[in-house]
């Protein structure tokens, strides 16, 4: 089963993926983590990207697809991927069906994760308050946030046959039943 966490920045999706994947096997395909990492590693790559995200901006469409291209076996291997943080344009939506259906594959579920935009600004402040992660900067997250408003949230017409609404303000459980939920119900 592939599925799609679709939400705004800090709407709690790198939270559920790591539930998925410890209770269901599924590989998390998060951009976050992969470009944090490009970040870490010190490469021109990541010191490209590391500017970018540091300004609040979206990483290009061939960086984010190249890198979950290069994921998808394990995926596969796994049984299904969970899509965070990706797509975030349609240009990323077309190219990701167009790589699933070239390996025989589909996105089976998305699942949104509905939440209050000055709720995330709190959320996201406590967050950079304990973690310091640049991309939490809460100047920089304003940018993010919009950004999304802007570009990912059209994504929301482009998956609606396959799209689940979940209330994201709930706690972890609460959010995690609901998910549970539609996934049993997407499985059939």
């Amino acid at each position: 089963m592939n599925l799609i966490l679709f939400g705004p920045p800090a709407a709690g999706k790198g939270t559920q993926a790591k539930r998925l994947v410890d209770g269901r096997g599924m590989v998390q395909l998060s951009t976050g983590d992969m470009l944090r990492a490009a970040i870490a590693s010190k490469s021109e790559l990541g010191l490209k990207v590391e500017g970018i995200m540091q300004r609040g901006e979206l990483v290009s469409d061939d960086i984010v697809i190249a890198l979950i291209e290069e994921r998808l076996p394990e995926a596969e291997a796994a049984g299904g991927a969970i899509f965070d943080g990706f797509p975030r344009t349609l240009a990323q939506a077309e190219a990701l069906d167009r790589m699933l259906a070239g390996r025989g594959a589909k996105i089976d579920i998305v699942v949104r994760l509905k939440v209050d935009d000055a709720a995330l600004m709190e959320r996201i402040a406590g967050r950079f308050a304990e973690s310091g992660r640049p991309d939490d900067n809460p100047e920089s997250f304003k940018v993010r946030l919009a950004a999304y408003n802007d570009q990912t949230a059209p994504l929301l017409p482009y998956y609606q046959s396959k799209l689940v609404e979940v209330d994201g303000m709930g706690t972890i459980e609460e959010v995690a039943s609901a998910i549970d939920k539609a996934l049993d119900a997407a499985r059939g």
